[in-house]
């Protein structure tokens, strides 16, 4: 009696261990983001994930260096701010073990001066700024070869390109490479440097309108779709796939297009 006893509270206690760990649909779903766009969008997913059970939590980042950490340290459960080549990089760099768990949007870059209202009006040895994320560099330069600026090494990987594949650089330019992302549009604002590559998020941020304040913008072609990031194994969690949905569902997409009108593009797969 006393085994059947024992038995019994042993398989109460690991039941309730087993409740209580792991997340389940109907849990609270913790997810880090940059302000402008992607909390602004969960904001919209927030309610239609309520009447499915999910009560979605939006901590907000500054920065794209804390997100992957705060993810890999399971304080947030899925990121959303990055595009795969920087996931990629991350990956590479610090050992993470993340996931893409899907494609929501794409910011087309834009390039700013308030010096010049074209890139072919950049002068002999102009000073172009860029961010310190080596992972977009090849974005950067990609913009530059497609407005006729300068011509990059046949066959290069642009995910991967560097100053060092330039080509063919006609007007000289200078290349200032070490500035953080979120400080380029107080760099616009005072006036450094001839031309200054912005993130849509920031520019969005800072009250920039990247389709009419861009002197050059990047092609809706990118390859750098922003996505959902997740632990390698959780992208199949049934909470993930249903945030999935949601963003990619008809009234997500129609939020970003009439919010953004342009400057930031849906992505449905």
């Amino acid at each position: 009696m006393k085994k059947l006893l024992l038995s019994a509270i042993v398989a109460m206690f690991v039941f309730a261990l087993a409740a209580c760990g792991g997340k389940q649909q109907g849990d609270k779903l913790v997810i880090g983001a940059s302000n402008v766009p992607h909390a602004e969008i969960l904001e919209q997913a927030k309610p239609i994930l309520a009447k499915k059970g999910i009560d979605l939590e939006i901590r907000k980042f500054q920065d794209y260096i804390l997100p992957n950490k705060a993810l890999a340290d399971k304080e947030i459960d899925a990121n959303y701010f990055q595009h795969i080549p920087y996931l990629e990089k991350e990956e590479a760099e610090k050992g993470y073990k993340l996931a893409n768990a899907g494609k929501v949007h794409i910011e087309p870059l834009g390039i700013y001066s308030k010096k010049y209202k074209s890139l072919k009006d950049l002068p002999n040895g102009a000073m172009v700024v860029m961010s310190n994320n080596v992972a977009e560099r090849g974005r950067m330069l990609a913009v530059l070869q497609s407005q006729g600026i300068l011509k990059l090494k046949d066959g290069v990987d642009i995910t991967k390109a560097t100053l060092n594949d330039i080509a063919e650089n006609p007007k000289n330019l200078k290349f200032k490479t070490d500035i953080d992302p979120g400080l380029l549009p107080q760099i616009y604002k005072n006036n450094e440097g001839d031309a200054i590559f912005i993130n849509a998020n920031y520019a969005i941020d800072a009250g920039l309108n990247p389709t009419k304040d861009a002197i050059a913008i990047e092609s809706a072609s990118s390859p750098y779709a922003n996505i959902i990031a997740v632990r390698k194994g959780d992208e199949n969690r049934k909470d993930i796939k249903e945030l999935m949905n949601v963003l990619h569902s008809k009234e997500i997409q129609d939020f970003i297009k009439e919010k953004y009108k342009g400057a930031v593009l849906p992505v449905s797969e």
